[in-house]
């Protein structure tokens, strides 16, 4: 899937632990809402993948990408390394001056 940046920076950031590659695709003010919790700040959301996140061991693999405007929707599925789909997800990132600003994830 082609995926635009700075949508393909995050999913390669999460994927590689690489968090200043993460830090970078978002807007300071970055929020995300999601099923179990919203973030709010891009240092909060860092700090969490970075030091909290319960599995690292964890692949994006992306199914969809839709487009509209600022919005970019993603459908996808959480892989582990061993091959099991811990979650299949819909993401929708808003974006501004090339910026990740807000992201909607919803899970299933």
């Amino acid at each position: 899937m082609d995926l635009a940046e700075p949508v393909a920076t995050y999913y390669r950031a999460l994927d590689e632990g690489a968090y200043e590659s993460l830090r970078t695709a978002l807007s300071p003010a970055f929020v995300q809402h999601r099923p179990d919790r919203t973030f709010e700040g891009r240092e909060s959301f860092v700090r969490f993948m970075r030091e909290e996140r319960p599995r690292t061991d964890t692949t994006h693999t992306v199914e969809a990408v839709y487009r509209n405007g600022t919005e970019t929707a993603v459908r996808g599925q959480v892989v582990t390394d061993a091959g099991d789909v811990l979650v299949r997800f819909v993401d929708v990132f808003e974006i501004a001056e090339g910026e990740i600003t807000a992201l909607s994830t919803y899970t299933r």
